[in-house]
This record gives C-alpha cells, structure tokens and sequence, in this order.
C-alpha cells in the first residue's frame, strides 16, 4: 500500500475510528505495573554493541541476555512500508551502495520493500553476520513477540513521511499490538517530534509515549500534557532534573517518567540510576544490567 493512502481524509477518518473504537480506559496508578522500584535496561537497537543493529539477531541476543525491553528505529520505504532502520540513509548499514551504485543518496524512502529486502544489513558489523537482512514492522513485531519482549518504538525523523503515526498504529492494531495486554505492560512509542507524539497521543490516548529530548524545566508541564516520558541524552541530565521531571505526571495520572540514553558504561548507569532513571537505554544491555543489579538495583529485565 503507498504512503498517500494515509493521507486520504476519508482514509484518515475511517482509520481513526477503527483504532479509537477499541481503545481501552487508561490505567490507574494503581493498575499500573510497568514501573519498577530500579530502572529498566532497555537494548538500544537490540543488543547493538556485538550484534547489527535493528535486525532480529540483535533482539533474539538481547533475549539470550536476559534483557526484557528492546527499543527500535522505524521509517517508511517507497512503496509505503514499514521497515526497522536507524539512519533516513541505508548506506552505514547496508552494502546498498554495492547493489545500487547509481541511486546515492540511498536515502529509505527511495527504495522499495523489495529492494530493501534484497540487502545484506550484517557485513558492516563483521563477515560472522553477513546476510542478516532489514525486517520489515512484521517482522520485527512478530519476533518481539515471540521472544516474550517489550518495545520502545520509535518513529524516526516522522517530518519525512506524512501520515506515519496513524499508518504505524494501523500496524500495530493488524498485528495484535494495541490490545490492552501489549499498551499495558509493552509498549511505549517515542519521537524526536513532539508533533508526532502528540498526533500519537490524539489518536490512542491509552498509549505510553515519550518524548526524546531535554526540554526546559519550564517547559515540562506542557509535554506532560501528552508525554509519560521524557527520555534525554545522558550528557544533558542531572539529579535536579530527573526531581523535577518526577515532579510532575503524565497523561495517564502517573508520575512523569525519564529513559535516559545512550549509556554503554557501568558506573555511569549506576550514576544516573541513583539520580532516578527510570531507564537506561544501551548498546550494552547485559554489561549494564549487570552493573545495575550489582549496585543492589532491583531492576526489571525480565
């Protein structure tokens, strides 16, 4: 299905009744069991420090470390679908620039799924992943589930393809994700754009969101207004700022929550949990939940 079919206001229209027709009440603070007494290791891209990132490999190794949460990078190919991919460009982590010499800037949505498909997205990372392919949303939704995982998704760079919130909660609903089990305990969908989390928010209030940031203090209340969390860069945090983010709660009645990134030393993860993380997002989950665990966190990761 192409892009502009998410465009359409007919389409746009229907669509949203369909997902706010089975939108559950949102949880209590009593209901709520997604938050921990210790901070939540969160696999960046999977287990992305040994692995090819956003591949299934990567979540599958996360899984054989223990570690429960994953988070991942989605945009859109030319033919409107859904892929897992970091960068708006496939040529860090694809050998595209081999298939496709002619079609710099190898930019996503100038390719096709099936074109995609075709990539060798593992041969960067080392020869002993070579052949490790791009999944698409389908693909990747189904092996978080069958791994027993729960997601940080993110829409990437969401001004590049008009209509992704609602194409990417369609998604989801197709695939079982936007039941009250998986919005409840396994889901939080995240941005750069405070538009596109609002938009998120607007369609399916019942939804987890973060916005990926470091907003002023002064500013925090007006994203809690449509943000659970608010997940900053590490080197932009500090104890102060973590106490007034928990000063706060969310859409949902609960207290304001902040995933903190990226984060592949030990003793700095230690640092930032004592500080109140509420999560630490890493390319080293299994070193940083050890440190966690270590320092007497009772930590979530599985």
């Amino acid at each position: 299905m192409h892009y502009s079919t998410f465009l359409r206001p007919a389409g746009a229209a229907l669509a949203l009744s369909a997902l706010t027709a089975t939108v559950a009440p949102a949880a209590s603070a009593e209901s709520d069991d997604t938050h921990p007494r210790g901070p939540i290791t969160v696999a960046h891209r999977g287990a992305s420090a040994t692995v090819p990132e956003n591949t299934l490999a990567a979540i599958d190794e996360a899984r054989d470390m223990g570690i429960d949460w994953v988070e991942n990078d989605v945009q859109r190919a030319k033919d409107g679908e859904l892929v897992i991919m970091h960068d708006d460009t496939l040529a860090r982590t694809t050998d595209v620039e081999q298939k496709f010499p002619d079609r710099a800037p190898w930019k996503v949505a100038d390719f096709t799924w099936k074109e995609i498909s075709t990539l060798d997205a593992g041969s960067w990372k080392g020869e002993k992943w070579a052949g490790l392919k791009v999944p698409n949303l389908e693909q990747y939704m189904n092996r978080v589930e069958r791994n027993h995982q729960r997601l940080v998704f993110e829409i990437k760079k969401p001004e590049l393809y008009p209509g992704i919130e609602l194409q990417t909660l369609r998604e989801l609903r197709k695939l079982g994700w936007l039941d009250r089990r998986h919005v409840a305990k396994k889901l939080v969908i995240q941005s750069f754009s405070a538009d596109s989390i609002r938009t998120v928010h607007a369609l399916r209030p019942d939804i987890k969101t973060g916005f990926l940031g470091t907003p002023p203090v002064a500013e925090l209340p007006s994203y809690a207004a449509f943000a659970d969390q608010i997940n900053s860069n590490h080197t932009t945090v500090s104890a102060d700022y973590y106490k007034a983010v928990h000063a706060l709660k969310g859409p949902h009645g609960r207290q304001l929550e902040n995933y903190t990134w990226t984060v592949d030393d030990p003793a700095r993860a230690v640092q930032l949990a004592e500080w109140g993380a509420d999560g630490i997002i890493t390319n080293k989950p299994d070193e940083i939940a050890k440190a966690l665990a270590d320092a007497d966190f009772e930590v979530e990761n599985g």
